[in-house]
């Protein structure tokens, strides 16, 4: 046995062999010891090799499923080995085989997934200049392709998918950027080939070219397509017939939002790692859980295609008028996670309470297509005629399937009675054996006359008919009777009869869960042929599950359609910021914002906790929101289409990168003056905090200047005042400020936006209220005096012409200035200096020093 394991396990050396022994599932070696360690189970040992114990550890193989999801979750994989020989006919070992490969990326299993986020498949192929990706969500068959340029890019869009794993070249070099992200990891060159990538596509969806995907040349894309599909046919073992076409994503297509980006604005995953105060978090609200993927697909990829947004705004306002999304939610609730559950058809793997699903959200269809017909909308309309009735398959799902079957086939009890004739007499006969031999037996001594004649039953000889020897001679046996045994007291017979009878109720069980399990596979079979028609419904009632959410989301959180605009820029009045929002006791101060091709940048001053960041971020989610077609929190919003949004907020480091906060936040500002165009949206709060006062209060005025050139749309919050200066030499700049007030010592925060610079910073005052100790707070007034004398001049930086030798060195709290006899020391000219002149200023330099 540990030769056949041996031979199993050397195609598998990095996953963990689940092998299959009884009724566990058994691991051997280094397996058994990591997986003890994982799983918390007890380490054992079987036997020796070489003199040692071999390590043992094992599941049982009814309950695997918690253990699996375990380790997928530890970003494991898993190899399952199955017997599949017959241990009663099997000489030596139980011939057993790879029947599937849990991987992170690959699982299909309800318990193995998170209901409500996408669980991806990744693979990349290029160079530094040009990628092509693919991605595969194998639990539901949908499939892309898109080509990227340069490593931001790539990465950009890993952090948006946030992958499960991630497949690359083996030829790839050590050490890049991707390779810290787990689940990442090589695959053979060989699976990127281009040849054999587009032969086994076309062969998957039955085509002989691509061109009808609209990905025919886009050569990266292709390679890492095939990549993927050898990889999810080699994992699960069988035919994928739920994958069933491409979709060629266009990066032009869409509003690019980098991984700072997405981090700052919290969009579905918090600054802690959690799903709480996320933008996802308020707005999630669907009834279906695929509707909730399909929400956080929308947040996280907001379009730039004006017709498909203007089509989603539509829909939600034909859905708010005369609260038609109302009776339509309670029928979304009772319809199960379809798309899933087709996958899991797709791949065989379907279980009972699938088809019981599925079977409960096909009688709900009729009641939704009623519901949307009656709904004067084109894009509703749309919906409704993919979300058809299929009255033959609901049919005969309501025949098929119980009304709550078990988990599994394995001990039957799946198909209903009424179902399979054949299946309901084998089920007769082994639950109501005892019946029908009473029932014989009853008719056999009205049929003979023989009151004493008994039916039994013998485990050597089978059934059997039971008459005296004295009543054997004296009745007149009948001609059917047949005899089998002849006893001291009594003869024992058999008729054709029971002999049938005996023949099926001897193998009536086995016989009865061999027919269900044929009968319960060929049921799969014809669902098979129905996954197209049925992966378009399940995605119409996604999109229908996303705005009627996004209605019931607009009426009670008090949201307005956005209106899209020919004329650059983003006016919003009274906007607010969602998620902040719901989680104050305290009403949420709505703030003004005008952007346009006069006012291109806000230097945004005011003191800590007053709102800048806020107001900021509110602004993102604003434009973030209207460019996925959703309606927005703020009395009116105006805006035209952006390119990109960019945020440079907080203050994080990268220690294990060997990144100091001042090189992530520099990072990060490199990457948006790169990258801005005048259709972006820019975010900056406090550039150059992390290094000396006067090193970034340079760098943050020449960040501001830049952005201000690349007319990028920018909030930039600060609290260098001497920024506030920047609208006297650049007209494309305005200066705003949250409004702050000290009251009996202390400070209130008004958190209201007003045109014009702010006054002061209120720093202490903050300090204060953080329960700095008051002597700190004394001293720190009397070192801000001296400094508020000896403040830079910020009429001279903002001349232009400025020369750097020119700007003073900044003041050092903790040394002494440099003395007067010295500054005039340095500006002596010593070529022009005569032997007295310089005796002279050497007595007076003295008499000053003492």
């Amino acid at each position: 046995m540990m030769q056949q394991y041996l031979g199993i396990k050397q195609d598998y050396p990095n996953q963990l062999l689940f092998y299959r022994m009884g009724d566990f599932y058994e691991l051997f070696y280094e397996d058994a010891k990591r997986a003890a360690k994982l799983l918390d189970i007890t380490l054992t040992a079987r036997g020796q090799s070489a003199g040692n114990p071999i390590p043992m550890a094992g599941v049982p193989f009814h309950s695997v499923e918690g253990y699996l999801a375990k380790l997928v979750k530890l970003g494991e994989s898993v190899v399952i080995c199955e017997q599949v020989g017959d241990p009663a006919t099997s000489k030596g070992p139980v011939e057993r085989k790879v029947v599937r490969i849990i991987t992170p990326g690959t699982v299909t299993d309800e318990a193995l997934l998170e209901d409500r986020r996408d669980n991806l498949l990744v693979a990349v192929l290029g160079d530094e200049r040009h990628f092509g990706m693919a991605v595969l969500d194998i639990a539901s068959g949908r499939f892309s392709v898109q080509e990227l340029k340069g490593w931001e890019s790539l990465l950009a869009e890993l952090e948006r998918l946030n992958p499960a794993e991630l497949l690359y070249p083996d030829d790839w070099p050590m050490g890049l950027p991707l390779e810290k992200r787990k689940g990442a990891h090589r695959r053979p060159i060989w699976d990127f080939d281009r040849d054999t990538a587009f032969k086994g596509l076309c062969e998957q969806f039955g085509t002989q070219e691509l061109a009808g995907f609209g990905c025919q040349d886009l050569k990266l894309a292709i390679s890492a397509a095939g990549c993927l599909l050898i990889y999810a046919k080699e994992t699960q073992r069988t035919a994928l017939p739920h994958i069933q076409g491409l979709h060629h994503e266009r990066i032009e297509d869409t509003v690019i939002l980098d991984s700072a980006s997405r981090r700052n604005l919290e969009i579905d995953c918090n600054l802690n790692g959690g799903f709480d105060n996320t933008l996802l978090s308020v707005l999630d609200h669907c009834q279906t859980t695929m509707g909730s993927r399909l929400l956080a697909r929308w947040l996280n990829k907001p379009l730039r295609q004006v017709d498909i947004i203007r089509s989603r705004q539509s829909a939600i306002a034909s859905l708010l008028n005369n609260y038609n999304f109302e009776p339509i939610q309670p029928l979304l609730k009772e319809i199960g996670d379809v798309e899933r559950i087709l996958a899991r058809i797709g791949l065989r793997n379907a279980r009972p309470r699938d088809l019981a699903k599925l079977r409960d959200s096909l009688i709900i269809l009729p009641a939704v297509q009623s519901e949307l017909k009656r709904i004067d909308d084109p894009k509703l309309q749309k919906l409704a005629q993919y979300i058809t009735e299929y009255p033959a398959l609901s049919a005969t799902l309501q025949k098929a399937i119980i009304e709550n079957p078990p988990v599994v086939i394995r001990d039957g009890g799946v198909l209903a009675e009424g179902y399979d004739q054949e299946l309901d007499d084998l089920r007769n006969i082994s639950e109501n054996a005892g019946q029908y031999l009473m029932d014989l037996e009853t008719r056999e001594k009205e049929r003979t006359g023989i009151a004493t004649l008994k039916v039994g039953y013998n485990r050597v000889h089978g059934y059997y008919i039971e008459i005296s020897k004295v009543q054997a001679g004296n009745a007149e046996i009948p001609a059917d009777y047949i005899r089998r045994q002849t006893l001291k007291g009594a003869e024992r017979y058999i008729t054709p009869e029971l002999k049938e009878f005996e023949d099926k109720a001897l193998s009536a069980k086995s016989r009865a869960l061999a027919r269900e399990k044929s009968l319960y596979d060929a049921l799969i079979e014809s669902l098979i042929l129905q996954l197209q028609p049925l992966q378009k419904t399940a995605e119409a009632v996604a999109k229908l599950d996303v705005l009627c959410n996004l209605a019931e989301r607009a009426l009670n959180l008090n949201l307005v359609a956005p209106e899209f605009v020919e004329q650059v820029g983003v006016t919003i009045e009274q906007g607010r910021h969602l998620v902040v929002e719901q989680v104050l006791e305290k009403p949420f101060v709505a703030n003004d914002l005008a952007l346009n091709d006069q006012t291109r940048m806000l230097i945004i001053t005011g003191p800590n906790m007053g709102g800048k960041s806020t107001y900021m971020r509110q602004t993102a989610l604003i434009v973030l929101l209207a460019h996925m077609g959703s309606y927005v929190p703020a009395k009116t919003c105006q805006l035209s289409l952006v390119d990109r949004i960019f945020t440079r907020i907080g203050s994080s480091d990268d220690l294990a990168g060997g990144r100091s906060t001042f090189m992530v936040e520099m990072t990060e500002t490199a990457n948006i003056l790169h990258n801005a165009t005048e259709q972006s949206l820019v975010l900056m709060d406090e550039v150059g905090r992390g290094t000396s006062t006067f090193d970034g209060l340079s760098l943050a005025w020449a960040a501001a200047e830049y952005l201000a050139k690349l007319k990028a749309f920018t909030l930039f919050a600060t609290h260098y005042f001497e920024l506030t200066t920047l609208p006297e030499s650049l007209l494309s700049i305005a200066n705003v400020h949250l409004k702050a007030a000290e009251y009996n010592d202390t400070i209130v925060f008004l958190h209201h936006v007003i045109a014009g610079p702010a006054s002061q910073s209120y720093g202490l005052a903050v300090a204060k209220l953080a329960g700095v100790p008051k002597e700190v707070i004394e001293r720190a007034k009397e070192h801000l005096s001296v400094l508020e004398t000896t403040a830079v001049d910020t009429n001279t930086l903002s001349n232009q012409q400025i020369k750097s030798e020119s700007i003073p060195q900044q003041r050092d709290l903790f040394t002494q200035p440099t003395h007067p006899v010295i500054d005039e020391l340095a500006s002596v000219n010593l070529n022009e200096l005569t032997p007295f002149k310089a005796l002279e200023l050497l007595y007076a330099w003295q008499k000053r020093i003492k």
